[in-house]
Protein backbone atom coordinates (compact mmCIF):
# COMPACT_ATOMS: atom_id res chain seq x y z
CA UNK A 1 0.00 0.00 0.00
CA UNK A 2 1.10 3.34 -1.12
CA UNK A 3 2.41 5.93 1.84
CA UNK A 4 -0.43 8.08 0.75
CA UNK A 5 -3.51 5.68 1.19
CA UNK A 6 -1.72 4.66 4.74
CA UNK A 7 -1.88 8.01 6.01
CA UNK A 8 -5.50 8.84 4.33
CA UNK A 9 -6.72 5.52 6.15
CA UNK A 10 -4.68 6.52 9.55
CA UNK A 11 -6.58 10.32 9.72
CA UNK A 12 -9.93 8.36 8.76
CA UNK A 13 -9.38 6.43 12.47
CA UNK A 14 -8.06 3.34 11.08
CA UNK A 15 -5.51 2.29 13.57
CA UNK A 16 -3.99 -0.45 11.66
CA UNK A 17 -2.97 1.88 9.18
CA UNK A 18 -1.79 4.53 12.18
CA UNK A 19 0.45 1.75 13.39
CA UNK A 20 2.01 0.86 9.68
CA UNK A 21 2.88 4.63 9.72
CA UNK A 22 4.48 4.55 12.46
CA UNK A 23 6.25 1.67 11.60
CA UNK A 24 7.42 3.58 8.30
CA UNK A 25 8.58 6.31 9.78
CA UNK A 26 9.79 4.69 13.49
CA UNK A 27 13.85 4.95 12.19
CA UNK A 28 13.23 8.82 10.87
CA UNK A 29 11.69 10.21 14.08
CA UNK A 30 14.32 8.16 16.29
CA UNK A 31 17.14 9.10 14.74
CA UNK A 32 15.69 12.96 15.01
CA UNK A 33 15.30 12.11 18.91
CA UNK A 34 18.35 11.29 19.36
CA UNK A 35 19.90 13.95 17.08
CA UNK A 36 18.40 16.59 20.03
CA UNK A 37 18.64 14.66 22.82
CA UNK A 38 21.93 12.75 21.86
CA UNK A 39 21.23 9.50 24.18
CA UNK A 40 19.07 6.55 23.34
CA UNK A 41 16.68 6.15 26.69
CA UNK A 42 15.45 10.03 25.80
CA UNK A 43 15.16 9.12 22.12
CA UNK A 44 13.35 6.17 22.90
CA UNK A 45 11.09 8.13 26.06
CA UNK A 46 10.32 10.79 22.92
CA UNK A 47 9.43 7.83 20.43
CA UNK A 48 6.76 6.84 22.67
CA UNK A 49 5.50 10.31 23.50
CA UNK A 50 5.12 11.00 20.17
CA UNK A 51 3.22 8.57 19.08
CA UNK A 52 0.81 9.20 21.83
CA UNK A 53 0.48 12.65 20.63
CA UNK A 54 0.39 12.15 17.00
CA UNK A 55 -2.29 9.24 17.80
CA UNK A 56 -4.46 11.80 19.64
CA UNK A 57 -4.34 14.31 16.64
CA UNK A 58 -3.95 12.65 13.82
CA UNK A 59 -7.38 13.56 12.41
CA UNK A 60 -5.98 17.18 12.76
CA UNK A 61 -3.58 16.27 9.08
CA UNK A 62 -5.01 17.92 6.19
CA UNK A 63 -2.68 16.69 3.60
CA UNK A 64 -1.60 13.00 3.80
CA UNK A 65 1.29 13.31 1.56
CA UNK A 66 2.75 15.55 4.22
CA UNK A 67 2.81 12.89 7.16
CA UNK A 68 6.06 12.09 7.89
CA UNK A 69 7.01 15.89 7.84
CA UNK A 70 4.46 16.20 10.13
CA UNK A 71 5.71 13.70 12.15
CA UNK A 72 9.09 14.99 12.19
CA UNK A 73 7.51 18.40 13.77
CA UNK A 74 5.74 16.54 16.75
CA UNK A 75 9.08 15.33 17.12
CA UNK A 76 11.33 18.49 17.13
CA UNK A 77 8.48 20.01 19.15
CA UNK A 78 8.78 17.64 21.90
CA UNK A 79 12.62 17.00 21.81
CA UNK A 80 12.50 21.28 22.19
CA UNK A 81 10.06 21.50 25.12
CA UNK A 82 12.62 19.08 26.95
CA UNK A 83 15.94 20.71 26.53
CA UNK A 84 14.28 24.02 27.37
CA UNK A 85 12.98 22.44 30.56
CA UNK A 86 16.49 21.78 31.22
CA UNK A 87 15.57 17.71 31.28
CA UNK A 88 18.35 17.07 28.94
CA UNK A 89 21.91 17.92 28.41
CA UNK A 90 22.37 20.91 26.41
CA UNK A 91 24.72 20.14 23.27
CA UNK A 92 27.55 21.91 24.50
CA UNK A 93 27.32 19.66 27.97
CA UNK A 94 27.39 16.46 25.47
CA UNK A 95 30.32 18.13 23.98
CA UNK A 96 31.90 18.17 27.20
CA UNK A 97 31.22 15.04 28.04
CA UNK A 98 32.54 13.30 25.13
CA UNK A 99 35.49 15.87 24.34
CA UNK A 100 37.94 13.22 24.72
CA UNK A 101 36.48 11.72 20.88
CA UNK A 102 39.24 11.65 18.50
CA UNK A 103 36.60 13.09 15.51
CA UNK A 104 37.01 16.35 16.48
CA UNK A 105 35.58 17.71 12.69
CA UNK A 106 32.09 15.61 14.45
CA UNK A 107 32.42 18.10 17.68
CA UNK A 108 33.34 21.31 15.42
CA UNK A 109 29.60 20.74 13.68
CA UNK A 110 27.88 19.99 16.24
CA UNK A 111 29.30 23.28 18.10
CA UNK A 112 28.69 25.31 15.16
CA UNK A 113 24.83 23.88 14.69
CA UNK A 114 24.39 24.80 18.69
CA UNK A 115 25.66 28.32 18.36
CA UNK A 116 22.46 28.97 15.50
CA UNK A 117 19.10 29.98 16.70
CA UNK A 118 16.74 27.50 17.22
CA UNK A 119 14.72 27.95 14.54
CA UNK A 120 18.27 27.97 12.25
CA UNK A 121 19.19 24.37 14.01
CA UNK A 122 15.38 22.92 12.95
CA UNK A 123 16.25 23.74 8.72
CA UNK A 124 19.44 22.82 8.99
CA UNK A 125 18.62 19.68 10.66
CA UNK A 126 15.35 19.37 8.49
CA UNK A 127 17.37 19.99 5.01
CA UNK A 128 20.71 18.51 5.80
CA UNK A 129 20.30 15.18 8.48
CA UNK A 130 16.50 14.57 6.90
CA UNK A 131 16.70 15.63 2.95
CA UNK A 132 13.59 17.14 3.66
CA UNK A 133 12.53 19.14 0.64
CA UNK A 134 12.75 23.30 0.51
CA UNK A 135 8.57 22.61 -0.37
CA UNK A 136 8.05 20.24 2.78
CA UNK A 137 9.84 22.57 5.01
CA UNK A 138 7.88 25.70 3.86
CA UNK A 139 4.34 24.07 3.88
CA UNK A 140 5.82 22.40 7.89
CA UNK A 141 6.69 26.30 8.98
CA UNK A 142 3.99 28.17 6.72
CA UNK A 143 6.33 30.19 5.26
CA UNK A 144 6.99 30.99 1.42
CA UNK A 145 9.79 28.98 -0.41
CA UNK A 146 11.75 31.46 -0.98
CA UNK A 147 11.81 32.34 3.17
CA UNK A 148 12.89 28.94 3.66
CA UNK A 149 15.70 29.46 1.40
CA UNK A 150 16.91 32.59 2.83
CA UNK A 151 17.05 31.25 5.75
CA UNK A 152 18.83 28.69 5.02
CA UNK A 153 21.37 30.68 3.43
CA UNK A 154 21.56 32.71 6.44
CA UNK A 155 22.49 29.63 8.79
CA UNK A 156 24.81 28.61 6.08
CA UNK A 157 26.54 31.77 6.34
CA UNK A 158 26.59 31.75 9.98
CA UNK A 159 27.79 28.51 10.28
CA UNK A 160 31.14 29.18 7.87
CA UNK A 161 31.45 32.14 10.14
CA UNK A 162 31.64 30.54 13.42
CA UNK A 163 33.82 27.27 11.93
CA UNK A 164 36.21 29.87 10.41
CA UNK A 165 36.42 32.14 13.58
CA UNK A 166 36.86 28.31 15.19
CA UNK A 167 39.64 27.40 12.65
CA UNK A 168 41.36 30.78 13.27
CA UNK A 169 41.26 30.63 16.83
CA UNK A 170 43.23 26.76 16.48
CA UNK A 171 45.84 28.21 14.43
CA UNK A 172 46.60 31.23 17.09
Amino acid sequence: MEEVEIAKKAIKGDDQAFLLLMQLYKDTLYRTAFAFLKNEHDALEAMQEVTFRAYQKIYTVKEPSYMKTWLVRIMMNYCQDQLKKGKRYSSSGVLQEIGHSEDTTHLEINEAIASLSSGEQQLIFLKYFQNTKIKEIAELEKIPEGTVKSRLHKALKSLRGFLSEKGDADHV
